[in-house]
């Protein structure tokens, strides 16, 4: 007799590797069409599932839970924050609630020197002059902006996030070249 696979319920469109790798392993039910699920649909989801894997869009509240059967057992949250799940009452049904702390950590310090670069260089202000088809020519002077090179970057509140900024900031090595130098280029620091 084959052993049943557990029922793996995936509230959104994941990553194409994860949901191929969830189907490897699992009786996975996926959301093809990548919309949030309503209270009825999660409801119904958690009355079928062993595990429900559910993304911030969707609020896994009592009145859910309450709605599960009793072959769920975990709630596996696809992002870093449970703030959308009502842990207390998951661990009043014995429910095990997960998350994946950390794993947004180089997205969010990447998008945080995006935000840097681009506030410093004006490029939204650039991209709206010319989308509203008012550029009329480059000047010597005109937009600017300011270097960030050489500057000191202030940071307020130094948890996770803010202590790795500056360490993906200052502890890449560069690798450089030039098509004059008469070699495929030269390493710099």
């Amino acid at each position: 007799m084959p052993v049943r696979k557990p029922k793996v319920v995936v509230t959104r469109k994941l990553p194409d590797p994860v949901e191929t790798r969830m189907r490897e392993l699992f009786d996975t039910e996926l959301n093809l069409d990548d919309r949030p699920l309503d209270g009825a649909r999660l409801a119904s989801a958690v009355g079928r599932a062993d595990v429900l894997v559910p993304t911030i869009t969707d609020r896994i509240d009592a009145a859910v839970i309450a709605k599960a059967g009793e072959q769920l057992k975990m709630i596996a949250n696809f992002g870093a924050g449970v703030d959308h799940i009502d842990v207390a009452a998951a661990t009043e049904r014995g429910l095990i609630v997960t998350n994946t702390p950390g794993v947004l950590t180089d997205d969010t310090a990447d998008l945080t020197m995006g935000l840097i670069m681009a506030v410093a260089r004006r490029v939204v202000e650039g991209s709206e002059v010319i989308q509203h088809g008012e550029f009329h020519g480059w000047s010597p002077t005109w937009m600017l902006g300011r270097r960030i090179g050489g500057k000191r970057l202030g940071i307020v509140g130094m948890g996770r996030i803010g202590q790795h900024r500056p360490r993906r900031d200052y502890r890449r090595r560069v690798i450089s070249g030039h098509a004059g130098e008469g070699r495929a280029g030269r390493r710099g620091t």
